[in-house]
């Protein structure tokens, strides 16, 4: 066993065993994402950074995961070089996975510059165009804040539930979710429409939401033609079978051609 001291405490811990081990029996808090006890360290997150004084030697910022406990160590876990040091880490590690939310958790819990925490929106307005261009819709649009761009939900509702706007999403930015006979569909935590799903008449599947089977049922109104066919709501597999089976239905009765004489046997 060793004498050391943790921010001024004195404790008697194993001699030879990763110091953020110790530190984390001891119930001191340090950051970390690539630690496990049954691996050899790779110091690769670079949070675990703390500072250490042996002996008479001036105090040095090491990876806690790295050293190992020695006889008259000093650790002490929060300082400025250690903050310093942690936000050159967490920064280094958001350019890489800018979305993590343990990430941004640990930026959160420990008090670390993350800047704006990143929502997977690259600003591409497919989104807003498609819903404008194509839908017609016009559910999105663009606001500033705090020096920003973002995207959100226009006031209203103007959303019909068409889920257009998640399948161009060229980063996933928008989530689209069908649980419990809903959809929902988000950016961020900001719900951009929910709306109920309705079945398909013939297999039964939820497919599609009332308010876009109405903006379709008015597109297909406006066309300047009369209206006299039937209407189903059937999802696009049904549909196209449904729209087979009634050419076949109604497939026109050939005459006999010009000139046929019947041939008797």
């Amino acid at each position: 066993m060793v004498n050391i001291k943790i921010n001024g405490q004195e404790h008697e811990v194993e001699e030879g065993i990763r110091l953020l081990t110790v530190l984390r029996e001891k119930e001191y808090k340090i950051p970390s994402l690539c630690f496990h006890t049954a691996l050899t360290p790779s110091a690769s997150c670079k949070l675990c950074v703390v500072e250490v004084k042996l002996k008479d030697k001036p105090p040095v910022t090491k990876l806690s995961c790295a050293i190992k406990t020695r006889e008259g160590m000093e650790v002490v876990t929060e300082s400025a070089m250690v903050y310093k040091l942690r936000n050159i880490a967490i920064g280094n590690l958001l350019k890489m996975a800018p979305r993590s939310k343990a990430i941004i958790q640990i930026g959160e819990e420990f008090d670390l510059i993350t800047g704006v925490i990143p929502d997977g929106c690259i600003r591409c307005r497919l989104c807003m165009r498609v819903c404008r261009e194509i839908i017609g819709a016009r559910a999105l649009k663009m606001v500033k804040r705090k020096g920003m761009n973002f995207v959100v939900p226009r006031e209203g509702g103007h959303c019909i539930g068409c889920g257009t706007c998640a399948n161009i999403c060229p980063t996933d930015a928008i989530q689209l979710v069908d649980k419990n006979s809903v959809r929902t569909i988000m950016i961020r935590d900001e719900v951009i429409g929910r709306h109920p799903l309705e079945r398909c008449e013939i297999c039964g599947i939820l497919f599609a939401t009332p308010k876009f089977l109405h903006h379709v049922q008015e597109q297909e109104d406006s066309v300047d033609h009369p209206d006299v066919k039937e209407h189903h709501k059937l999802c696009s597999n049904c549909a196209k079978l449904y729209s087979k089976r009634t050419q076949k239905l109604t497939a026109p009765v050939f005459s006999k051609p010009h000139g046929y004489k019947s041939v008797s046997k």
